[in-house]
């Protein structure tokens, strides 16, 4: 019998403590939110940012096949050295899912190579999110689109490499557009960012949200094959 994948759930966990809204929606934590669905089908476990090591040990990133991650207001305050680490497990096959304003983590943008950033703004908006890839497993069992009825708005120019795949784009009541879920390959890992999931609304218990997520883990998991050597090698067929 094979075992389940196990998934680690990364998060800040600070709005919680300070903004009662927050506390008030996600009394468990965001990452409760995020991992709790997940929990019929693989080993989840949970790691936060004022753990030791921000709950990310080698050996935690070594028995994870795929990290979610979900930060906000304190990017600056996670080590390079963790950073580091998980840079290095995603080169050699571990999935990373980065939520909403985790465009704006160390991790992100060491793996983009660009500033990620993009406009923003908190006024109740209308999110509707559009399928542009509809034959693509992330979006497998989501419809033609699926409504937030109230998100924080992120708009055009998002300042990230051109998505190896685009397969949600995202309107605003405000007339805005976005590229709310991108894949991109980096080493043997794959990674995918995902747009929705502002604090202050109750986004990760929206069945969509939760499907898109729960693909997106099977979509990112490691593939079996092994990491190819580099260096020196010597010749397969005799040399004269």
């Amino acid at each position: 019998m094979t075992q389940p994948l196990t998934v680690t759930v990364w998060n800040e966990y600070r709005h919680e403590h300070r903004n009662p809204t927050v506390a008030n929606i996600y009394p468990k934590g965001i990452h409760g939110a995020i991992g709790e669905p997940l929990e019929a089908n693989y080993r989840v476990q949970y790691a936060t940012l004022d753990m030791p090591e921000h709950g990310l040990s080698e050996q935690v990133l070594n028995d994870t096949d795929v990290l979610i991650w979900w930060g906000h207001m304190a990017h600056g305050e996670v080590s390079d050295e963790v950073v580091e680490r998980v840079y290095n497990r995603v080169m050699h096959g571990m999935g990373l899912i980065v939520l909403h304003s985790g465009h704006f983590s160390k991790i992100f943008k060491k793996l983009m190579g660009t500033s990620c950033d993009l406009k923003w703004r908190e006024a109740n908006d209308k999110e509707r999110l559009w399928v542009v890839a509809p034959g693509h497993p992330i979006v497998e069992g989501i419809g033609e689109y699926f409504e937030l009825p109230e998100e924080e708005m992120y708009g055009e120019h998002f300042d990230i490499p051109q998505p190896d795949e685009l397969v949600l784009v995202s309107w605003f009541t405000g007339g805005e557009v976005f590229r709310s879920g991108c894949c991109y390959k980096r080493g043997m890992g794959k990674v995918f960012y995902f747009r929705p999931g502002h604090e202050t609304y109750p986004t990760y218990y929206n069945e969509n949200v939760q499907r898109i997520i729960r693909n997106a883990v099977e979509w990112t998991k490691p593939s079996t094959r092994p990491y190819p050597s580099y260096g020196n090698a010597q010749p397969i067929e005799p040399l004269n």
